[in-house]
């Protein structure tokens, strides 16, 4: 069943018709949130699919004035063909639910259907490409799967590679990027990542929007079949705990060791995590691959970027707070 949102009245059908629509895709995660936020802000109209309305994220978009939500699954034929439906650009992100390359492929198929002047994809890399001992990650190689597709049919298409979510750490005990509070007041990072090992960050929710829009805008004349790196700081994991630690006004240490699993996970995601621990702790392989570098590209799309240090100032204590941490009292 598809429910939409009805249009704020301030806003003029004319001025609607005069801009172009981006099809949205998983419209509340923190990718696709941050690309309606600005595309509305900057008078964009947004179709955005969400499955649900419910969320705080949901309920956010659905009071924007020109973002138009269609609730329901990527399952439902119709709903995705209404998605599309006129739309000149899409911004799609796949996500581990049911058969993602299932749902990637026929998406890509309906966008093409529907005429979709530019698609621009979020994937990420298969690293058993490049060499045979790297192991596959898996909720990354399916993306990567459905970007050969997305190639193979030949759409006006850019994929972009998004780095470490800033928004990633958390205090609370999730696996991989828990920042663990100490006795003493410091923080602790724990991870598998080699100390010294460039790793590529992104502040999703502040920055893939503003670059997102200006691949739409500089269009697939300059950005056709190509990927970008969507990050805009490289720091080892030592650097990290730096910027965080100037950020927090904290001690902050990094610690190399195996993943720690204390709460219950997502299914397919331990063989995610012990992908990581062989991927980027026992080979050191490169984040994106051996053919993909940043922050160049990334800086021509958006320069005002939110870094590490001023993520851990500012909104991990929001976050922090809202998830009922009183560390910073």
């Amino acid at each position: 069943m598809v429910r939409r949102s009805p249009h704020r009245q301030e806003t003029s059908r004319e001025f609607r018709m005069q801009t172009s629509t981006i099809a949205v895709v998983n419209a509340t995660g923190r990718q696709a949130a941050s690309l309606c936020r600005v595309a509305n802000a900057v008078g964009r109209n947004v179709r955005a699919h969400v499955q649900s309305k419910d969320s705080l994220v949901g309920k956010e978009l659905e009071g924007l004035p020109h973002v138009d939500l269609l609730e329901g699954s990527l399952d439902d034929k119709a709903l995705v063909a209404d998605l599309f439906r006129g739309a000149q650009w899409a911004f799609v992100n796949t996500v581990p639910w049911g058969d993602e390359i299932a749902t990637g492929r026929a998406l890509a198929d309906a966008a093409r259907k529907a005429g979709v002047k530019h698609y621009v994809y979020s994937s990420m890399p298969d690293h058993s490409v490049h060499q045979k001992e790297w192991p596959s990650l898996p909720h990354w190689a399916v993306k990567f799967t459905v970007e050969n597709y997305v190639r193979q049919l030949g759409l006006p298409a850019t994929f972009v590679y998004t780095g470490i979510y800033n928004n990633n750490f958390t205090s609370l005990p999730y696996p991989l990027f828990c920042m663990e509070l100490q006795k003493d007041g410091s923080f602790q990072w724990k991870a598998p990542f080699h100390p010294d090992l460039p790793l590529p960050w992104l502040d999703a929710e502040h920055d893939v929007g503003p670059a997102v829009l200006q691949i739409f805008k500089d269009g697939p004349r300059k950005w056709g079949g190509h990927r970008i790196a969507l990050a805009y700081e490289i720091l080892t994991p030592r650097q990290a705990c730096a910027a965080f630690s100037r950020g927090v006004g904290r001690p902050v240490e990094y610690v190399q060791g195996p993943i720690d699993i204390k709460v219950s996970i997502p299914a397919g995601y331990r063989e995610q995590l012990a992908g990581i621990e062989t991927l980027f702790g026992k080979y050191q392989a490169p984040y994106f691959g051996p053919d993909l570098t940043a922050p160049d590209e990334a800086l021509q799309l958006w320069e005002g970027y939110r870094g590490l240090e001023e993520y851990a100032r500012e909104p991990f204590v929001v976050e922090e707070k809202l998830n009922g941490q009183t560390w910073m009292s």
